[in-house]
């Protein structure tokens, strides 16, 4: 008989509470403790975790979802899928990092966004040698570890067809999914095995599903899951979709002999589509009514009205998250600096597993059993919907008057700068910070105890400024940067600059690996306090006759790393945010900077997963970094940074920023892009990322220089710039010093 259960969640946060996992997997990369320690660590917080759910009543728990690094690497490793590169490594757990993120002889797998979050995965290798086999030592573990704790535990695993439809096929143009019939007796066998160790559910999250796929796609996932579920011996089978509607996935893998499918109900139109397929009436629905990516309170008694129109289409109902709550804080609890009405209209990770309780109780019990947590919520909406700070008169009165979007011709833009400028050809740079040493990190936490005013803190920043702009200076680097010390976060920055946001004290969320984020809340309509980074650049400026860029962060990155008001589109947030930094860059014009870099790593993060949504988005979304760009006059050279995405998709908008000088992830992906920009006839500066920061490895000057002939393959030397592919905060100051030394030793080689 099938295990009923009535509340749940998707999936959990991996980094700890108190970032515990994180600052152990980094003490063990620098040898600090063992492996025995790092694991200690991690088996307390699956062990708090597991706890925590079971105290806030849900009657299925998750379980596998913890991670040393990265999900989709762990399902590589359980099906024997790490590249030949790293097979000689003996040690199980440090084979596993250098797939993760290198070392001094091997390149790590590439790295690009979850769908259209801002967690980053690992792309798994898939060559026609791959050679998979089954590994699951980890799941059946971390199930032994859960069912000791009397814990009512659900496997969760990456499904097969998502597994080969993130992938990379590496020499070979085969679609990966011809592998299938490969993998799928491994799934197979590990159901098995999960169903003899006492899993009643497993889940196989097959986000992929709610992107566009082709009939043929539908077709494989269909199959798949024929397949699985006509297994004699395994769990019941709860499919996970999230971040879309499955669309015309949906019927197809109804019809299969699955137990159970998650639906996002976050997702416009799928109660409708549920409603629409018949064979959904045999199967248990997880409905998704809680949003798990983003950090507002659920309106519960809307949600209870779209529960209640389910019910006649489900065999059986479960109130659940839309997704893993790995994309949000884990709770609320110690955020002292958000203050009511603001915190009443919040829920993180904790609040949003009481709010799936609070709904599953309300339809087992009826509305009385809840009607406390009904109205706190009603209470809380309300004060939302009224709140002068989401309406502001003037900024709406800007906009609305029009302004302009346009620069001159970019041959005339190009005449002005290189007068004003006077660069060598293959022109040196990196893309914005510098390492966060201990003495920054000192510094700002002591301004944050009251422990040094304000005025010492910046003689602190400006003397680490000083010695960034010189060692730029001594290394010969052609355009410099002030290395952004006074920046805890390239969107938490300005956030708190800007009227409409707050920012979190513990807030963190993982964006790849041990690296976390503490992304900050927009609540209301965006306006500048006052110039936010003039006096850092124009003083760095002051050390150097050479260019010092100004450094922004665009409109769309940030709303992109932002948790954003969802009472208005999204276009709307931009546009603001534009104007803010549209201000910003006329300031640094007006101090005579004469580079201004506005970066927006997260144009294709945003894009939308169906194609009928992607040119509304990219419409706004270049229209907001045209607003941010063009108060400024010809001479001023204007500078993006793109990294960690698969470009394809947004090479056309990526023309349309017009930018004076593009600088991009091209590292890991061995300069694929610039094929990409040149077959749309993108004709203006670049700088494909030579080397891969994200990796603690020094690339040596010929690695460099064989870097630079290719993309001069790609790019006339006079549109091309060189630098590494990202910002350096995360690396060490040897480490980059060595790295940036053999770049421009190469730079002048191929000169």
């Amino acid at each position: 008989m099938t295990f009923e259960f009535t509340a749940t969640i998707l999936g959990t946060p991996r980094i700890g509470p108190k970032r515990e996992l994180k600052k152990s997997v980094e003490s063990y990369w620098a040898g600090k403790i063992d492996a025995a320690t790092l694991e200690s660590v991690a088996k307390d917080l699956r062990k708090d975790s597991l706890k925590a759910l079971v105290d806030a009543g849900l009657d299925s728990i998750p379980v596998g979802t913890f991670s040393y690094y990265d999900h989709v690497l762990d399902t590589a490793v359980l099906l024997g899928a790490l590249p030949e590169r790293v097979q000689g490594i003996e040690n199980d757990l440090d084979r596993y990092f250098a797939a993760a993120r290198g070392n001094d002889t091997v390149a790590p797998l590439e790295m690009t966004k979850w769908f259209d979050t801002n967690y980053h995965y690992l792309v798994p290798e898939i060559s026609p040698t791959t050679s998979f086999s089954l590994h699951p030592e980890k799941v059946l573990a971390e199930l032994e570890e859960a069912r000791a704790l009397d814990v009512p535990a659900r496997p969760v695993l990456i499904g097969p067809v998502t597994f080969l439809l993130v992938s990379k096929a590496v020499g070979s143009d085969a679609p990966l999914l011809d592998r299938l019939d490969e993998i799928l007796p491994l799934y197979a066998d590990l159901l098995t095995q999960l169903a003899d160790a006492g899993a009643e559910w497993v889940q196989l999250d097959e986000p992929a599903l709610v992107a566009d796929r082709t009939h043929p796609e539908i077709a494989s996932a269909q199959k798949a899951y024929d397949y699985l579920s006509a297994l004699e011996t395994r769990p019941a089978i709860l499919l996970a979709s999230y971040f879309g509607d499955l669309g015309a996935a949906l019927p197809s893998l109804a019809s299969t002999g699955i137990e159970g499918l998650s639906i996002d109900l976050t997702a416009p139109g799928t109660v409708e589509q549920v409603a629409a397929v018949p064979a959904l009436a045999n199967k248990r629905i997880v409905a998704g009514i809680v949003d798990g990516r983003n950090i507002w309170r659920t309106d519960l008694d809307k949600a209870l009205a779209t529960l209640a129109s389910l019910l006649g289409s489900a065999g059986a109902l479960a109130v659940s998250t839309s997704c893993s709550l790995l994309h949000v804080p884990y709770t609320l609890d110690g955020e002292t600096d958000i203050v009511d009405p603001l915190r009443s209209w919040l829920a993180f990770g904790s609040e949003k597993v009481t709010e799936v309780t609070v709904l599953a109780t309300a339809l087992q019990d009826g509305t009385e059993s809840v009607s406390e947590e009904l109205s706190t919520a009603r209470a809380a909406l309300g004060t939302r919907r009224t709140d002068s700070r989401l309406h502001d008169a003037a900024i709406r009165t800007r906009l609305e008057s029009g302004v302009t979007v346009d620069r001159s011709p970019a041959e005339d833009r190009r005449q002005a700068q290189a007068a004003r400028l006077d660069l060598p050809a293959l022109p040196t740079t990196t893309i914005g910070s510098y390492p966060q040493t201990t003495q920054i990190r000192l510094a700002r936490a002591a301004l944050r105890r009251g422990e040094i005013d304000d005025a010492d803190y910046v003689r602190r920043m400006r003397s680490e400024i000083a010695d960034v702009v010189a060692l730029q200076e001594k290394i010969g680097l052609d355009v410099l940067v002030h290395g952004e010390p006074e920046r805890n976060d390239m969107v938490q920055y300005f956030a708190e600059q800007l009227n409409g946001f707050a920012a979190t004290a513990n807030g963190w969320v993982q964006s790849y690996g041990s690296r976390c984020v503490r992304p900050p809340i927009l609540f209301g309509d965006v306006s500048r306090h006052g110039a936010m980074t003039v006096d850092w650049i124009t003083y760095a400026q002051s050390l150097t006759d050479k260019p010092v860029k100004g450094m922004l962060t665009g409109p769309v990155t940030i709303l992109a790393w932002s948790f954003v008001r969802d009472d208005q589109p999204l276009a709307d947030s931009a546009d603001q945010v534009a104007l803010a930094i549209r201000d910003e860059t006329v300031d640094l014009q007006s101090a005579g900077i004469r580079i201004v870099q506005v970066d927006e790593p997260a144009l294709r993060e945003l894009l939308p997963l169906r194609a009928k949504d992607k040119e509304q988005y990219l419409t706004w979304a270049v229209r907001a970094f045209k607003l941010s760009t063009s108060g400024v006059s010809d001479s001023t050279q204007i500078h993006t940074h793109l990294c960690y995405s698969e470009f394809g998709e947004v090479i056309d908008a990526i023309v349309a920023l017009d930018a004076d000088v593009t600088s991009i992830e091209a590292a890991r992906s061995h300069m694929e892009v610039l094929g990409d920009l040149n077959a749309v006839g993108f004709d203006l500066g670049v700088g494909p990322g030579v080397y891969d920061i994200h990796s603690p490895r020094v690339p040596s000057v010929d690695e460099i220089t064989e870097s630079l002939r290719s993309a001069l393959k790609a790019v006339p030397a006079e549109r091309l710039w060189v630098n590494p592919d990202c910002g350096l905060k995360t690396r060490g100051t040897a480490e980059v010093e060595a790295s940036l030394r053999n770049l421009v030793e190469a730079a002048r080689a191929v000169r």
